[in-house]
């Protein structure tokens, strides 16, 4: 008798405790990947948003731009933020994966900096620039050199232009082709250079107050959600991005960046 009411007891105390788990224990957890600004400091802005709805947001923070997409590609990762659609785009010809756009959130004007000219029309004869040495943001660099009147491009509606495809070069600029992450610690040692927006915030670059020449805002470059083709209507991923467009990042972002560093496109 005592046996069974021991036992009794026991099962009495075992559905206890499982009512009585911390509700963030029974939550589906997504665990997404970004760089830090602005994408990881916009994706914190949700975290108690999706809490809310049964969901823990666990951010983990990348600093270049291939690892986030191996691990989401891997199942590492349910979902990444920090890449522009041709980018992701490129990534899946190259590697042969499979990741998706499951929502575009903003842009990041991409710009030329320099510490040692306050203009590009004081850049010399032989002047030394870098840029990102990806295929996307390499031909997006090149495109914006264009625009600025440098270079004169082959086709000027292919996105991912190469050097070799420059046809005119009046000051016979030099290039250096640097992993995009790297590039604001090099802008000492050359003439000018074309940093990507969340490495110029990380930086503490402003392309409005710091940038020579500016991407326009009708740039197709828009950072997306991406996660593994297949997952793009899974319910979190959907309660993520619904979250990421509200009101509070809205004017989150607009009082972070007033200057224009990051532009919401919803």
């Amino acid at each position: 008798m005592k046996k069974i009411i021991v036992a009794i007891l026991v099962a009495l105390i075992a559905v206890t405790a499982a009512f009585a788990q911390p509700k963030g224990e029974q939550q589906t957890v997504l665990k997404v990947g970004a760089t830090h600004d602005p994408h990881a400091l916009i994706l914190e802005l949700v975290v108690d948003d999706l809490a809310a709805q049964g969901i823990k947001l666990e951010i983990i923070e990348f600093t270049d731009y291939v690892l986030p997409n191996t691990a989401l590609e891997e199942g590492q990762l349910d979902a990444n933020y920090f890449q522009h659609i041709p980018y992701l785009e490129s990534f899946n010809n190259d590697h042969g994966y499979h990741l998706a756009n499951a929502g575009g959130i903003h842009i990041e004007p991409l710009a030329v900096y320099s510490k040692k000219i306050t203009d590009l029309k004081e850049l010399k004869e032989g002047a030394l620039i870098a840029i990102p040495n990806d295929a996307t943001n390499e031909g997006r660099a090149l495109l914006l050199l264009q625009s600025s009147g440098l270079i004169t491009l082959a086709d000027s509606s292919k996105l991912d232009s190469k050097l070799e495809d420059i046809t005119s070069n009046p000051l016979n600029l030099k290039f250096s082709e640097l992993e995009a992450a790297t590039i604001p610690r090099v802008l000492q040692d050359v003439d000018a250079a074309v940093i990507n927006g969340n490495y110029a915030l990380s930086a503490g670059l402003s392309a409005a107050k710091d940038g020579l020449f500016i991407e326009g805002a009708d740039s197709p470059y828009v950072n997306v959600i991406a996660v593994k083709q297949g997952n793009e209507n899974n319910p979190a991923i959907v309660a993520l991005v619904n979250a990421i467009k509200s009101q509070e990042v809205k004017d989150w972002v607009a009082a972070k960046y007033p200057n224009g560093e990051a532009v919401l496109v919803f």
